[in-house]
């Protein structure tokens, strides 16, 4: 566990940022997604047989996940009613998301009316890893926004295990979730599919959902074929904690983040090198109890010692961490300060895992830094904003046409100011 001052923070990120893409990675799915828009189904059964397993089938239909889930009430039944709660909770925020997101017409000056058409894509496929673990969570984070957006078609991705047939938990929470069907593929190989169809599989209008790098550089590499959420890579944390917060917890909400993968970063900014060391003893101790953390807080966990909260703020920022937790006194009165994240947690009390699983906000978030300008999932990546114009003879539409004409004059495109002219000299 490396522990830097404040001042040294600066270097320490530059030579984070210099870190770039394995190339290796980008050549392959490039292959991989080749290989699919030529080959359809006969390639991605030889890709399943090369990476994975031959699926027992393609597709899944509703009436096997609920089957599914069925059977979970009866051998996990604890299990149901949590992911059920959780559901719920997603379900009631992505209403409340969708309410802000509204049609509207608005008058811009007599005669010309203006306006915004908020409508679902149509398909939209939701990848759902299963590869160290079975992530039922993220196909609730996923299926759930795209259903209550109103997506009329709303599938999963989700690789086959080593009997040919998805996780039954995945099934499980896609039906719980409402998703119209499950296609057992996973990696490139199935985001190529959902991109561009095959024979069996439907393509897709929108692919979200998190995966592995080989699963981040496909949707990066299809998107404009294919919309996506956003390029999510290797999951982050960032605590700022003072002299406090209890050393346990801010040890074990570090090591709840290593302990997703190696490649995961678990950081967190401290007031004093006394907190700094009794906190890198903790996790020490906790890594023993939680040894799949260990990986990842060897690679790339870090503590930082800041001086004030304006530089504990500065360096937040800049890192732009996916999770942002406030294990502060005053937590409150850090908030306005800071402006770049995917989720913030509020004091202790508000656990990451909260918002990874039961408490209704979304945990597919933007990583990397990419919290700069982008969010995380929501309702609103499976909507489109369309805008519309009305138009009537009237005083500004007359002085809306004469601007048109003349910008349109002056950038040379003269056949534009002309359309424009006419509806001024034509009754329409």
């Amino acid at each position: 566990m490396e522990i830097i001052r404040h001042g040294d923070f600066d270097r320490y990120w530059q030579r984070q940022a210099d870190k770039g893409e394995d190339a290796g990675v980008s050549e392959a799915v490039q292959a991989i997604l080749e290989a699919v828009k030529t080959g359809g189904d006969v390639a991605l059964r030889a890709l399943c047989q090369r990476f994975d397993t031959v699926p027992a089938q393609w597709i899944f239909p509703a009436a096997q996940l609920e089957e599914a889930w069925r059977s979970l009430h009866t051998t996990d039944a604890e299990l149901a009613a949590a992911l059920q709660e959780a559901a719920d909770h997603i379900a009631r925020f992505a209403d409340q998301q969708k309410a802000q997101c509204a049609d509207f017409d608005y008058e811009m000056a007599p005669g010309l009316w203006t306006g915004q058409r908020v409508r679902a894509v149509e398909k939209a496929a939701i990848y759902a890893p299963a590869g160290r673990f079975p992530l039922i969570s993220s196909v609730l984070m996923g299926v759930i926004p795209a259903v209550r957006a109103g997506v009329s078609e709303v599938f999963v991705l989700s690789p086959p295990l080593k009997n040919g047939r998805p996780h039954p938990h995945i099934m499980a929470a896609a039906f719980c979730a409402g998703a119209h069907f499950l296609c057992a593929l996973g990696g490139a190989q199935a985001l190529a599919a959902a991109a561009f169809g095959t024979e069996t599989i439907p393509r897709a209008d929108l692919i979200a959902g998190p995966g592995n790098k080989y699963v981040a550089c496909a949707k990066r590499l299809l998107f404009g074929q294919v919309g996506i959420d956003f390029v999510a890579g290797p999951t982050d944390l960032l605590i700022i904690a003072d002299d406090k917060a209890p050393v346990q917890i801010t040890a074990a909400d570090m090591a709840a983040q290593a302990e997703h993968d190696p490649d995961a970063r678990a950081r967190a900014l401290v007031e004093s090198g006394e907190y700094a060391a009794k906190l890198a003893l903790e996790l020490q101790q906790q890594a023993l109890a939680f040894p799949s953390a260990q990986a990842s807080l060897d690679a790339g966990g870090l503590i930082i010692v800041y001086d004030t909260p304006d530089s504990a703020c500065r360096i937040a920022n800049t890192i732009a961490p996916e999770h942002l937790a406030l294990h502060l006194r005053d937590a409150e009165q850090w908030v306005p300060a800071l402006h770049n994240y995917g989720s913030l947690f509020i004091g202790t009390a508000a656990a990451q895992a909260l918002g990874d699983y039961s408490a209704g906000i979304n945990h597919t978030l933007p990583t990397g830094g990419t919290a700069r300008f982008t969010g995380g999932l929501s309702v609103r990546h499976f909507l489109k904003t369309t805008t519309t114009l009305r138009c009537a003879q009237g005083s500004g539409f007359d002085s809306a046409c004469k601007a048109a004409a003349l910008i349109a004059q002056k950038e040379g495109l003269t056949a534009h100011a002309a359309s424009v002219r006419l509806r001024r000299e034509t009754e329409v």
